[in-house]
């Protein structure tokens, strides 16, 4: 197989300084000089631009609202957990005593772990 031809190829697509540029514009950006917008199109352009605007700051409105409820939310978790932390913490201090307590029985009873439900363990196996 003869690649020459191939070869031929890729140099007849580049430009005299090496690039692959295909468009061959006055590379100016921005407005052309000489075309003047009219009124009517400037007027539209405008209010479509203030509409956008007024939906943008709707948005945005309702996105801090959402995350102002978000963290009054995430407060009151914090504040109760923080609740349950202490009365845990107080329980600890006075079972380090040797004190049984206030609100023990509850908190047994509410996890299942009444006497009632302790004499399995209190059993001797039977063989």
């Amino acid at each position: 197989m003869d690649f020459a031809g191939f070869d031929m190829m890729q140099a007849d697509n580049t430009d005299q300084d090496g690039s692959r540029g295909e468009r061959k514009e006055s590379g100016k950006r921005g407005r052309k000089p000489g075309r003047k917008a009219e009124k009517s199109d400037m007027r539209a352009k405008l209010e479509r631009s203030r509409q956008s605007a007024r939906e943008c700051r709707a948005r945005k409105k309702l996105r801090y609202q959402y995350l102002e409820e978000l963290v009054a939310d995430r407060e009151k978790a914090v504040f109760a957990l923080r609740e349950e932390l202490e009365k845990y913490s107080q329980m600890s201090k006075e079972l380090a005593q040797n004190n049984i307590p206030q609100g023990m029985d509850d908190l047994l009873a509410e996890m299942g772990m009444t006497q009632a439900g302790n004499e399995a363990f209190d059993s001797k196996p039977s063989v």
